[in-house]
């Protein structure tokens, strides 16, 4: 990872002088030549944006077992067993990316960008700063944001989560009302230099900041101030297609502009699908086999599909019935191995998606006592779900076998759509990629069968011993960071003790409080 941010730098630099016209020109603006400290606000977002999407997938090598889209090929993994490693910096790949790839980079970007009337800029960094709160408190709980990037401390107090949740509301209705400014100097061509996402866009990036409005709203849903209402209205005012996903291309010609996912950085030898998210695709759920099943997972060399049951491995089952790995491997890849769906060396990687965000709709309107537009909405993600995931099929599904399925699992009264029904087609449209909001969907609903049909957590006698027999409900602050360096912060909060890790966040509580 180091070897890649420092490309990353470097290539930073290139750019800025293919930029100008005159090298000479550009170090004039400059009080130390070999040190540049003037960098052009646009030139921040390619790496932000290329680390923020790295460190998801980093972490949900860690993430993406407790929440089951995939598992070890080994018995008793530590993470299968909702897990931690002590001492280590695995699961803290989202912290480092808020506080330090993004970090000061970010605040330099939105100080030039106000500085200089870029209000398109200032918005998309707004909104970045603020997707950086929301999917580090959704990570950590409660996070350092009030003291954050201040050079004048060596320790850093802790925010609560009910305070981080506000925070990311304002900015991101700041953003909005910068994103909707045309004066200045605002420019697609100049922001499009460095945004991957939506070269320069602001219409776009609007409609994201209102998607993640409809994300943050959504988590609320076990409070008594929860508004079903609010988060309908942040949808419609959000993404309008797959046109609108917010999609982080890789290059794939080298391992430091590869996809993380992809066979030519091989990290994912070892992980293979779990029974639960292949009993949502093979018909055992809803009764149905979904033709996505054969684009999203490999089957085993017999060519069934199986999944593993976390913590089990691969048990009895023989080399003819192990399932492949994303790659459609049993081993190691080499350099034929082609990969598929999300997991090429050239797959771009979905930071959200109209899907997605349809389902947030979906479920807020069932709890609005709205049944049409929740079916309505139901709808329109389910088969906008088929459509994304043909932008990644070597043979994309046909119209007649999507219809199909879609004809059994829509139903045509209202009133039988049920919330299970809407959970489950959300956790398969955010399979690979939204590991952070499946979370937060399991963790809202406890972990609950009734509404996750079949999702089975270990047994408490197989569960990490320091969890007192319950799941995992936060990752730990990134260790090399905060219990090295902010040990006395870190306390306050209660992160030494055992089983912080199982403690329930605030945004799923019923009731008002934080931790601590």
């Amino acid at each position: 990872m180091k070897k890649l941010d420092i490309l990353i730098c470097i290539g930073l630099i290139v750019m800025s002088s293919i930029l100008f016209s005159s090298c000479n020109k550009y170090l004039d603006v400059n009080d130390n030549p070999n040190s540049p400290s003037v960098v052009e606000p646009n030139l921040y977002l390619s790496p932000m944006e290329a680390n923020f999407a790295v460190s998801v997938q980093y972490d949900s090598r860690y993430l993406g077992k407790y929440v089951q889209n995939w598992c070890s090929s080994s018995a008793s993994d530590t993470w299968d067993r909702h897990g931690y490693l002590s001492g280590s910096d695995a699961s803290g790949e989202i912290w480092k990316a808020v506080y330090w790839e993004m970090g000061n980079n970010l605040t330099n970007m939105i100080s030039q960008s106000k500085a200089d009337s870029r209000w398109d800029l200032l918005g998309i960094g707004t909104t970045l700063r603020a997707l950086g709160w929301q999917t580090a408190t959704d990570t950590y709980g409660p996070i350092i944001m009030t003291q954050a990037f201040d050079a004048s401390r060596t320790s850093f107090d802790y925010d609560s989560q009910k305070d981080v949740y506000a925070e990311v509301v304002r900015m991101c209705k700041e953003s909005i009302g910068y994103l909707n400014r045309t004066d200045g100097q605002v420019s697609s061509s100049y922001a499009a230099v460095g945004d991957m996402i939506y070269k320069g866009d602001r219409i776009k990036w609007k409609k994201f900041t209102f998607g993640l409005l409809a994300i943050n709203a959504s988590h609320l849903s076990n409070k008594s101030y929860y508004k079903p209402e609010d988060v309908i209205s942040y949808v419609d005012s959000a993404f309008t297609s797959n046109a609108d996903n917010a999609l982080v291309p890789f290059n794939g010609n080298v391992s430091t502009d590869t996809n993380f996912y992809g066979p030519m950085r091989d990290n994912l030898e070892n992980f293979r699908p779990t029974q639960f998210l292949i009993s949502l695709l093979d018909g055992t759920v809803f009764g149905i086999a979904d033709p996505r099943l054969k684009v999203m997972v490999a089957p085993a060399p017999d060519g069934v599909y199986r999944g593993l049951i976390p913590t089990q491995g691969m048990g009895s089952l023989t080399t003819s019935q192990k399932p492949n790995n994303p790659w459609n491997e049993n081993t190691a890849p080499t350099t034929a191995t082609k990969g598929r769906f999300l997991y090429t060396n050239k797959a771009s990687f979905p930071l959200m998606t109209y899907s997605e965000l349809q389902l947030i709709k979906a479920e807020a309107a069932l709890k609005a006592n709205k049944a049409s537009v929740a079916l309505d909405a139901y709808k329109k993600a389910v088969t906008a779900h088929f459509d994304f995931v043909n932008q990644y099929a070597d043979t994309p599904i046909s119209a007649s076998d999507r219809d199909t399925y879609l004809a059994t699992v829509i139903p045509t009264d209202p009133a039988a759509l049920t919330l299970s029904m809407v959970m489950l087609q959300k956790y398969i449209a955010q399979f690979g990629w939204g590991y952070h909001e499946t979370w937060s969907d399991l963790r809202r609903y406890h972990y609950s069968s009734d509404v996750f049909t079949g999702f089975t957590l270990p047994s408490s006698d197989v569960l990490w011993p320091d969890n007192n027999g319950l799941p995992a409900q936060r990752f730990r602050p990134r260790y090399n960071s905060e219990y090295v360096w902010n040990k006395a912060a870190l306390d306050k909060v209660k992160g030494f003790d055992k089983n912080y890790h199982t403690y329930e966040m605030w945004f799923t509580k019923t009731i008002d409080t934080e931790l601590y």
